[in-house]
């Protein structure tokens, strides 16, 4: 097992042909809700793979699964090769698990949280090379209710390794965190990564993705949309460019339809988004209807299609909605 030190080498993605995590088809439902349906990936050994959507999309749902600590309707799941719902217990000791909202003794210090937590397992990392790995050597000993929103998620993060794990869950690790602590914890995540651990991440935000994920899943009402690499799925989804300029009410989508080279039209937080293979003419275009009718493109710009995009495409609306 790769010790947190880096003492042992680390394992690379795709060296091994067996999943770390394989579902198959599952299903969770409360009531007429369907959280999850029918929802199948793999992830491989050392890789960071991710599951994007909304708040209600059904990843917590599917990750909270993989953790033991919810029941399917039907599929299976494996960790490591472990049936999760016939062997909770086995699991436990090879998984660390980090909460979208994990609630810490208030009053313990960050060491005596640590041990504790260290008490729970058979075999386990020491408090200091977690604290040090972790950077809060300066707040060993503050109690956990003094942290910072970003101390709180490393902590946490560091309760998750103590049994130096072999495949980390962390569900929404960034949510409320400001821009400085979101991308500490990023970075956290990548050198969990090389280290050899296999990372399923959780997220609604398009830039994490984008910088951490190997692979996601990009899920919206408890049912995977699309999946591969984010190059991958913006590639096999868009041949053309967006043209946005801010939404002009006098223009009806029947003409935006009628510019040249227009392939598609979305609508996204105020902005018009014109999907064309054709930039010069499309603008050309645009320009014409504007100035015919007297009234300027505002904030007119081309761009490349986006994981941001790609959303928009599969589900009618932004991701932020």
């Amino acid at each position: 097992m790769t010790m947190i030190d880096g003492s042992t080498p680390a394992t690379r993605p795709g060296l091994s042909a067996t999943p770390a995590v394989r579902v198959v088809d599952v299903r969770k439902g409360y009531g007429a809700v369907r959280a999850v349906d029918g929802v199948s990936f793999d992830v491989r050994p050392g890789e960071v793979f991710g599951l994007l959507g909304p708040n209600g999309a059904g990843k917590t749902t599917t990750v909270e699964m993989l953790e033991g600590l919810r029941a399917p309707d039907s599929g299976e799941l494996e960790v490591l090769g472990i049936d999760v719902a016939r062997n909770p217990d086995e699991l436990k000791q090879r998984v660390g698990v980090t909460l979208q909202t994990a609630e810490l003794y208030p009053k313990l210090t960050v060491v005596e949280v640590l041990d504790l937590f260290r008490s729970f397992y058979k075999r386990s990392l020491p408090t200091n090379e977690l604290i040090e790995f972790l950077d809060l050597g300066e707040r060993k000993t503050a109690q956990t209710r003094q942290l910072s929103g970003g101390q709180r998620q490393r902590l946490a993060v560091a309760l998750a390794l103590v049994n130096d794990p072999e495949v980390i869950f962390l569900d929404e690790p960034t949510t409320g965190l400001d821009p400085a602590a979101r991308r500490s914890l990023w970075d956290l995540v990548q050198k969990l990564q090389g280290q050899g651990k296999t990372i399923l991440l959780t997220t609604h935000y398009m830039e994490e993705a984008e910088v951490l994920c190997d692979r996601l899943a990009i899920m919206d009402h408890g049912k995977i949309l699309a999946m591969g690499t984010v190059n991958e799925l913006v590639a096999d989804r868009f041949k053309d460019r967006s043209v946005r300029f801010d939404e002009i009410a006098s223009i009806t989508d029947e003409q935006l339809t009628g510019l040249p080279g227009v392939e598609s039209i979305k609508h996204d937080d105020g902005e018009t988004v014109l999907y064309t293979q054709d930039v010069p003419a499309t603008i050309g275009g645009v320009l014409a209807l504007t100035e015919a009718l007297g009234v300027e493109p505002g904030n007119l710009g081309i761009r490349r299609p986006t994981l941001e995009d790609l959303f928009l495409d599969l589900t009618g609306r932004a991701l932020r909605d």
